[in-house]
């Protein structure tokens, strides 16, 4: 099943609800939060995610014939961002991704080169923009409008 098909979700959120149950009623966790197969937990002791963490890879091995991932599966504070979901997560606000800001700062450079039509990025543009405004980009979107309409000015002299 090819990764990010509908399908693919349905069927990660059927096979890991055992994991839900485990982490919420088992655990005892308070604040779990799980998107398809990425999720976090918080809690104010490291000792206690740490304990979690072994428990959890350990459940997930034997009864879902699964592991964490070893790179990803980090205990981080909260202070420094958490990259979740499309977002580095804060205690009171979420900014975009940098390589999503990279991307569409290129696309506006190819469109200043001509490489890329008008309709193109604006039809790019509108995308990113709907995913953006979920963050706390409001400055940052204003900015990235003017760099189009600079950007398009250009092309008409």
């Amino acid at each position: 099943m090819p990764l990010g098909n509908l399908t693919s979700q349905f069927f990660a959120n059927i096979y890991l609800n055992e994991l839900d149950y485990f982490i919420k009623h088992k655990l005892k966790a308070k604040f779990y939060i799980r998107y398809v197969d990425d999720f976090i937990i918080l809690h104010n002791s490291r000792e206690q995610l740490k304990l979690w963490k072994v428990q959890i890879n350990r459940f997930l091995r034997e009864n879902l014939k699964l592991e964490l991932h070893s790179q990803k599966s980090k205990i981080i504070s909260l202070s420094k961002g958490i990259d979740f979901v499309g977002f580095k997560n804060f205690y009171y606000y979420k900014l975009l991704r940098k390589r999503n800001l990279k991307k569409v700062l290129l696309k506006i450079e190819q469109h200043k080169k001509g490489e890329l039509s008008k309709e193109k990025i604006l039809e790019s543009f509108q995308g990113w923009n709907a995913y953006a405004e979920w963050a706390n980009s409001y400055k940052l979107r204003r900015e990235i409008v003017k760099k189009i309409y600079a950007s398009n000015q250009r092309l008409l002299i």
